[in-house]
């Protein structure tokens, strides 16, 4: 019965918002009409939090699962020249806490991405 009882416990938080708020965001590079776009999505246990990339505060689409559009451009000016990783940061109003996550960007978003002349496997 304990184990029951934990396994219950476990699941319930879990699945409570403030877990959900815990889940790292997510990127990938999609079409802005006729520029390329950072497309930044992600989860908040309030929709009134604040979301900011980079230090920077971004309006979002959406409550507590949020996306966010940013021009390459912009990513660009906001991090570090080679940055694979940018800065996600939700600010609850409420209880004046916030939370920064990092976010892996698509590989070469930012820097030169090597070609390989050979590539070798061995068994």
């Amino acid at each position: 019965m304990r184990m029951i009882a934990i396994g219950a416990a476990l699941l319930a938080a879990t699945l409570s918002p403030s877990a959900m708020a815990a889940s790292a965001p997510d990127t990938r590079l999609v079409s802005c009409g006729e520029e390329s776009c950072l497309l930044v999505s992600g989860q908040r246990a309030d929709a009134a939090s604040e979301v900011r990339i980079n230090g920077h505060a971004v309006p979002v689409e959406g409550r507590q699962t949020w996306k966010v559009r940013l021009p390459v451009d912009t990513v660009r000016a906001w991090s570090a020249p080679m940055a694979r990783t940018i800065d996600v940061t939700v600010r609850d109003p409420g209880a004046a806490a916030e939370t920064t996550k990092r976010a892996d960007l698509p590989i070469g978003l930012l820097g030169h991405v090597t070609e390989l002349a050979s590539l070798v496997i061995g068994a």
